[in-house]
């Protein structure tokens, strides 16, 4: 198979694109980014490109399965329409165009708290995007909604480090252990267990089901 990745320079992104070279089912795995990747592997395609200049890399957009694993912060974009440029437009109009070009599956990482009528910016952007790929013609879709994610970043992110140390000690309670931040590579591995799942068109995974569809124990470290 051959695999499609945006986004692949976060914290998910990254582990998945290891992942994927290390996954005898995948032959390709073709990168599409703003700045170059750090590292490259013969099984690497990378494009670097202008998202906001569609038809310079829309007929390249050709494979089996794409993963979208595209995200920022408010602080990072620096406005609310650039946030939404990025969450929400890239990631919408790439899947489009995959769906026209023939891609079949589609993963799309998304968020615990996804609500296109949720009050708070982020939830909401993430919730329309869950809907609206929706309604793309891919054979199957699945969408992954982890909690806070855990794991090294390139950039600083002091309120979501303040809540990964609250939850590593209240998701130690039996009730709460869904709840417990989840590592960037347990996420990864999660999207792509999910490109092989069998059953309906459309599948969402929230909390406990992506631990469970990463197949790695429920724990904050990774074996």
């Amino acid at each position: 198979m051959e695999a499609i990745v945006i986004g692949a320079t976060g914290l998910v992104g990254s582990h998945l694109v290891q992942l994927l070279i290390k996954d005898e089912r995948f032959t390709k795995v073709k990168v599409f980014v703003r700045r170059p990747l750090k590292e490259l592997h013969i099984k690497i395609e990378e494009h670097i490109i202008d998202f906001d200049n569609v038809e310079s890399w829309q007929s390249l957009v050709t494979g089996d399965v794409l993963f979208s694993c595209m995200g920022t912060t408010l602080a990072q974009a620096g406005s609310k329409e650039s946030q939404y440029r990025v969450d929400y437009t890239y990631q919408h109009e790439f899947a489009k165009i995959a769906s026209q070009n023939g891609v079949k599956k589609y993963v799309l990482i998304s968020s615990a708290g996804a609500n296109p009528k949720s009050g708070i910016f982020y939830s909401k952007i993430k919730g329309e995007l869950d809907r609206d790929v929706q309604a793309l013609p891919f054979e199957t879709i699945a969408i992954i909604r982890p909690g806070v994610l855990d794991g090294n970043r390139s950039e600083s992110r002091v309120g979501e480090s303040i809540s990964i140390e609250v939850l590593n000690v209240v998701g130690k309670l039996p009730f709460l252990k869904h709840w417990h931040p989840i590592h960037g590579r347990q996420v990864a591995q999660a999207m792509i267990n999910a490109a092989f799942r069998k059953g309906e068109q459309v599948k969402i995974y929230t909390l406990g089901e992506v631990f469970e569809l990463s197949g790695l124990k429920l724990k904050n470290k990774i074996i």
